[in-house]
């Protein structure tokens, strides 16, 4: 692996009022997996990680599409995901296949998840709880970006949005990628489609892509949980990631409304 080198996955499971998203990876500063739960985080060293697709070998931990097996020092169990909902193709659009400081992917917007976790000598139990998982790949994260993910809203909706300054080929420009999942169709806004950031503001953005209007009010619960980001393909940046941001979300075609609803449970990050 180069030095400057990244990869990572993303799966998250919630069940009612608790959230646990564990984060296997590698970088040159070795591989680890991270937690992140609504109490705090975790990291921990592990001897290797052995890829295949979206399944990931992470020490005694195994993360696949299908679910996970976890064997860490008080963090012990295992979940099943069934009913995957993929996109119907690569978030990057275009993208995927340029040099970009990093690329992001979505595994499933949303997925059913049962079994439990016994983190800390408390169990958790998931049974028909919501999952969703993602993976990142490059040399460091954006120096800025705001990242947004819910899939537990009064409606059944499944939404990210991720936007952030991208270094490109001598020059930068704020890239955005977004997904929304409602009543079965996709909704996608993205550079690459023509997408316009009206707005970026501390606890608002707002989105128009032709037709289509996105509207989102969130905010954060307190300051969030630490994580480790990389940078140069070195672990050694911090991030915070908040486990119950408020969102308020509202998607109109032509003004006519398709889809409002708010939730308390969702992630967030900004940087």
């Amino acid at each position: 692996m180069s030095n400057k080198y990244f990869e990572g996955w993303y799966y998250k499971q919630r069940s009612e009022n608790y959230m646990l998203a564990l984060i296997p990876g590698q970088a040159a500063s070795g591989a680890f997996i991270q937690m992140i739960d609504s109490n705090g985080t975790k990291r921990f060293a592990v001897p290797r990680i052995q890829v295949s697709g979206d399944t990931v070998q992470a020490g005694d931990c195994l993360f696949s599409p299908t679910g996970i097996e976890v064997h860490l020092p008080d963090i012990e169990g295992s979940l099943r995901y069934s009913d995957l909902t993929p996109l119907r193709s690569d978030i990057m659009g275009p993208f995927a296949h340029l040099p970009m400081q990093c690329r992001h992917g979505v595994v499933s917007m949303r997925h059913t998840v049962d079994g439990c976790i016994t983190v800390d000598g408390t169990p958790h139990i998931f049974d028909g709880g919501s999952g969703y998982a993602e993976k990142d790949r490059g040399r460091s994260f954006p120096r800025s970006y705001l990242w947004i993910q819910c899939n537990d809203f009064s409606e059944k909706c499944a939404f990210m949005l991720s936007i952030a300054h991208i270094p490109f080929l001598g020059f930068s420009f704020t890239g955005c990628i977004c997904a929304l999942i409602y009543r079965g169709e996709e909704y996608r806004f993205a550079t690459y489609r023509g997408v316009k950031i009206e707005e970026n503001a501390e606890e608002r953005v707002c989105l128009k892509q032709g037709k289509l209007r996105l509207e989102l009010f969130f905010r954060p619960l307190g300051e969030g949980h630490p994580l480790a980001a990389p940078a140069q393909g070195q672990m050694t940046e911090t991030i915070r990631e908040s486990c119950d941001a408020h969102l308020c979300l509202r998607l109109t075609r032509n003004d006519a409304v398709i889809v409002e609803c708010e939730s308390d449970r969702a992630t967030f990050e900004r940087r």
